[in-house]
């Protein structure tokens, strides 16, 4: 997508009433991370959701939805916003919507909502994801953003998640 094109794209504050489009897209999501998650879906064909209800219900969490031409097309959770470092707890662009710079729009219309020190975590073996989230950095904080491994807590199989931290200007 083209910054030209952009703007047929929405990001807004995702309700209660999104919860089903939310659920829908976090399957989708979480279908991508199994990859590295080495996760496999529960039974009923599900995959672990308690951070969709912490984006909807859990002090200093809020969730946002991404709408292209109408469609739903990502999700974002924020998490930290009552403390002094907001977390990116989750990002996702549905894959008919990549690579045409909708994600990167995405990332700073989210980051920009929430001034001040920020952190991102990504999968050590996602190399989309460690590029993706370089170029939002370099965007957003050129020259002034770190990357730090970090061990996956109550996961000592998984290789460490790398850690992403910049300060987003208000």
């Amino acid at each position: 997508m083209t910054e030209t094109s952009v703007p047929a794209a929405s990001v807004r504050p995702a309700t209660p009433e999104d919860r089903p489009v939310v659920d829908r897209l976090w399957l989708m999501f979480r279908h991508d991370m199994s990859e590295f998650a080495q996760a496999l879906p529960a039974p009923d064909g599900t995959f672990r959701a308690d951070r969709v209800e912490h984006a909807f219900t859990g002090p200093g969490w809020a969730p946002y939805l991404l709408a292209c031409g109408g469609c739903p097309a990502g999700l974002a959770f924020v998490r930290g916003l009552d403390g002094p470092v907001r977390v990116l707890n989750s990002f996702f662009v549905v894959r008919g919507a990549r690579r045409r710079g909708l994600g990167l729009w995405f990332a700073r219309e989210v980051l920009s909502r929430h001034p001040g020190p920020w952190e991102i975590a990504h999968q050590q073996d996602n190399q989309g994801a460690a590029c993706f989230w370089e170029r939002v950095a370099t965007d957003v904080a050129p020259g002034a953003w770190t990357r730090e491994p970090r061990p996956v807590p109550d996961r000592p199989d998984l290789p460490p998640d790398v850690w992403i931290s910049f300060s987003v200007p208000a």
